[in-house]
């Protein structure tokens, strides 16, 4: 049994973090329900930072909220100092809404539209990173009609594949994302943003991928940038300011994992560009990186209430949960294992191996598939480990179910930061087919 940051088990038998009881939680709130360890958020963004300090690094640590966004997680992330990577207009609009501080946020996305580019733009936001020359044209002609000169990150790819699952690979040459350093694209759109009038361009940005285990890929993709850069320093006399690594720092699911300590990548990154730098006689530039489900991934615990059970004789036994594919669509979206608990019993010993399913009207919503447990029925509680990244940011109303709620926990203490969606919530935006006559 594996426990992330703070959570233990307490004298009754059950699941306790930060401090608090999830038995006690999943009366008070209801399920499903999810908890999030603020202790282990806080030390993970301090880690991240203190290795930029002790190598006396100019940084910047941008936490990735397309992983979680809310007001209250934004705010977190300002009180621990770090910097914002928002990816559309509503989660813009709640960093805003969290009064964060704009020459920290970072706008990226591969269609952004003229709405927010004029939203970014009149906030006076920190950076806009470019992702291809449609939005390079619209970013110019914004800029031009509201008169702003704006800080830009060029976003390419390096043509390196991370070890990870096809649909969260971001590096690789055949992407839809950034501009390809292979075949001219991003030596193009340098050119034409150093010829650009209101475009001014601190460097560069790539993303290899997600639920990376080792620093290889963050390596090689730092040695194949310097080149270029290399060879555009010599032709252009221009030196990057900034080189974005970005993230995709992993973190243990299951123990099938190995991921490094966050710090470890970061050092690595450092040393490989501090390297390079040298190798090619380069001025230092600043690094960037945008952890997010490092950051809250396994912070995040999802409690369910378990409900109906189904044995299939010699095959398996089924048992069902008050939540779902609704909550957490990534084991239907890209096979995520998980690891899980009862969180009212979780020193009782393992008598079966048992399937979670969920309660969506689909087959394929499958949370955990043999789990080891305790014999449990109806009214026993399951803790979900690691859903606190990709978890409620993609969470839906397929069968019209309503989204939980969100609880932070921390030295003992217990704050609801997101209420539990309502059947009303659900439909107010619902329009009638016919206007209601009265009678």
């Amino acid at each position: 049994m594996f426990f992330h940051g703070t959570s233990k088990v307490n004298d009754k038998g059950h699941l306790e973090i930060g401090g608090v009881d999830t038995v006690n939680l999943a009366r008070k709130y209801g399920t499903p329900v999810y908890i999030y360890d603020v202790e282990l958020i806080r030390r993970r963004a301090r880690g991240f930072k203190k290795m930029f300090e002790e190598n006396n690094m100019k940084a910047q640590v941008a936490y990735a909220s397309k992983a979680f966004s809310s007001v209250a997680m934004i705010q977190l992330v300002e009180e621990e100092g770090l910097s914002l990577d928002v990816v559309s207009g509503g989660e813009l609009y709640t960093a805003i809404r969290a009064d964060f501080p704009v020459d920290r946020i970072h706008f990226h996305g591969n269609n952004k539209s003229r709405e927010e580019i004029e939203m970014a733009l009149s906030y006076n936001i920190g950076c806009i990173v470019i992702d291809n020359f449609h939005e390079m044209n619209l970013l110019e002609e914004v800029a031009l009609s509201m008169n702003k000169r704006v800080d830009v990150l060029l976003r390419i790819t390096p043509g390196i594949e991370a070890h990870t699952h096809d649909y969260i690979l971001t590096g690789q040459e055949d992407s839809k994302f950034g501009f390809d350093l292979q075949n001219g694209q991003a030596e193009e759109a340098l050119k034409i943003a150093l010829d650009s009038q209101h475009i001014h361009l601190l460097g560069f940005h790539c993303h290899i991928g997600s639920q990376i285990f080792e620093p290889t890929g963050f390596i090689l993709a730092t040695q194949k940038i310097f080149a270029k850069l290399k060879t555009w320093s010599q032709k252009y006399n221009y030196e990057s300011k900034v080189l974005n690594l970005g993230g995709g720092f992993g973190i243990r699911y299951t123990e099938e994992d190995e991921p490094l300590a966050p710090e470890t990548y970061v050092k690595e990154i450092i040393k490989e560009v501090k390297k390079q730098t040298n190798h090619h006689g380069m001025t230092l530039p600043e690094i960037w990186i945008e952890p997010g489900r490092s950051l809250v991934g396994d912070a995040g615990t999802t409690i369910y209430q378990i409900g109906s059970s189904k044995d299939v004789p010699t095959v398996r036994k089924y048992l069902a949960i008050d939540g779902g594919m609704s909550d957490n669509i990534r084991p239907a979206l890209y096979q995520a294992q998980y690891e899980a608990v009862l969180a009212n019993r979780v020193l009782d010993d393992v008598e079966e191996k048992v399937s979670i399913a969920g309660k969506c009207c689909e087959s394929g919503d499958m949370l955990i598939w043999d789990l080891p447990l305790p014999k449990a029925g109806n009214n026993d509680l399951l803790a979900v480990f690691c859903t606190g990244a990709y978890g409620y940011s993609m969470a839906n109303n397929y069968n019209r179910i309503p989204r939980p709620p969100v609880v932070f926990v921390e030295d003992g203490e217990d704050r609801l930061v997101i209420k539990r969606e309502s059947f009303e919530d659900m439909a107010r935006l619902d329009l009638p087919l016919k206007n209601k006559v009265n009678q």
